[in-house]
């Protein structure tokens, strides 16, 4: 080989390797795009910051986003005002169990009806829950300090509990997120919790919890076997693709959903914005892409599959699977979120715009996220949606 054909090959070494870089780079720059076919009305992104109070930031904006539509006034409404009576009213049960409960800062939106219908609620500039010196959401002191004073009581070294340890216990909460105010004012008008609850026209019996689960009946209601469920609150039970009808069905008849569901999994990724269940099996290959694929190791596989460069195939989700994967823990209540819209990627894959409640600061999409049809089919635990928003197929299969 001659000096100049050594030169020619050089540069064609170089061309071919800048240009597989500027591929390489224009596919990762590139990554998921969206389009957004359904969005919904719904109140601010909030920030539940260090604190384990998901399900009643999430709660909250079902609440907001309903009132919303109903009425067009928009509300910013106390979670920690949720917080405090649900602590409260939990701590009670866990010592009558005599510890046989879940105790933390997890619940469900069930919480958060039940707050609404017993105790009332109060506008966000009426009750903060920031009475520690932080200038956000920090419950770990708290939380440990309240599982501490909970377990003291259940030791019963007096062998009989006093009549005040619940006061000394409210008194903790009190002092954290401070003491709920009686009355207070708004907008002019002077309110007390349940007149202020009355005002704002939210009536929690149009409203219904389901799940999809093949370990109980269809269409009965039933007890969900969730740590977080220390209510033992019920939900209804329906198939699979029903479940999926009334999340599509709600948003294209303008109502949002709230959403109970699991965000552990690798294919969740906040910084990216997606939430994704790749599909491990690679069965769409063949020839020496196949081969590719299959001389990978497992981290390299991995790394392939959560890249989240852009589109990629997904698992087909059965409800054998979603079965399998609640019974072996690979599925948790783990947070609670707020469906919006619906999406499509830029190869027609369908999407679920998600708004979550760890702020906007630095997101690509500014607090919100886009969930995968797979992603939802998996790994919901549990949604709540207005009555109306049901399909007519599943309103008179659950005798509604």
């Amino acid at each position: 080989m001659n000096y100049k054909t050594i030169t020619l090959s050089l540069i064609a070494l170089i061309f071919i390797n800048i240009t597989a870089f500027a591929q390489e780079e224009k596919e990762e720059k590139e990554g998921y795009q969206f389009v957004d076919e359904i969005y919904i009305d719904n109140t601010p992104v909030k920030n539940q910051y260090r604190s384990g109070t998901c399900w009643s930031f999430s709660g909250l904006a079902f609440l907001e986003a309903e009132i919303l539509r109903e009425t067009g006034k928009e509300y910013d409404l106390s979670e920690m005002f949720v917080v405090h009576h649900t602590y409260s009213d939990k701590a009670e049960k866990y010592v009558r169990l005599n510890g046989n409960l879940n105790f933390g800062g997890g619940a469900e939106v069930t919480d958060v009806f039940r707050v609404f219908d017993l105790y009332g609620m109060m506008p966000e500039i009426a009750y903060a829950g920031l009475n520690y010196g932080e200038p956000m959401h920090t419950h770990g002191e708290l939380d440990e300090l309240l599982k501490s004073y909970v377990e003291a009581i259940i030791k019963n070294k007096n062998r009989k509990l006093t009549p005040v340890w619940h006061d000394g216990y409210n008194k903790v909460l009190d002092t954290y997120l401070g003491e709920i105010p009686a009355t207070f004012s708004y907008e002019g008008a002077e309110y007390n919790p349940k007149s202020f609850a009355e005002s704002t026209g939210f009536k929690t019996e149009n409203y219904i919890e389901i799940t999809s689960y093949t370990h109980r009946p269809y269409y009965k209601p039933f007890i969900m076997e969730i740590p977080d469920n220390w209510l033992w609150a019920e939900i209804y039970n329906v198939k699979l693709e029903e479940m999926m009808q009334t999340i599509d069905n709600a948003l294209e008849k303008g109502y949002t959903i709230a959403w109970g569901a699991d965000v552990s999994d690798k294919g969740f990724s906040w910084k990216n914005g997606v939430a994704v269940i790749p599909d491990e099996d690679k069965s769409d290959l063949a020839g020496t892409e196949k081969e590719k694929w299959e001389s990978l190791t497992k981290k390299e596989r991995e790394a392939a599959m959560f890249s989240f460069n852009g589109p990629l195939k997904e698992k087909e989700i059965t409800p054998e699977m979603r079965q399998q994967h609640y019974d072996n823990y690979m599925v948790t209540d783990d947070h609670g979120m707020l469906i919006v819209g619906k999406a499509k990627d830029q190869n027609g894959n369908v999407f679920y715009k998600i708004k979550n409640s760890w702020g906007t600061e630095d997101h690509v999409y500014d607090g919100y996220f886009y969930a995968s049809e797979a992603y939802v089919k998996l790994q919901t635990i549990g949604i709540a949606v207005h009555k109306d928003a049901l399909p007519k197929s599943v309103k008179k299969e659950l005798g509604l």
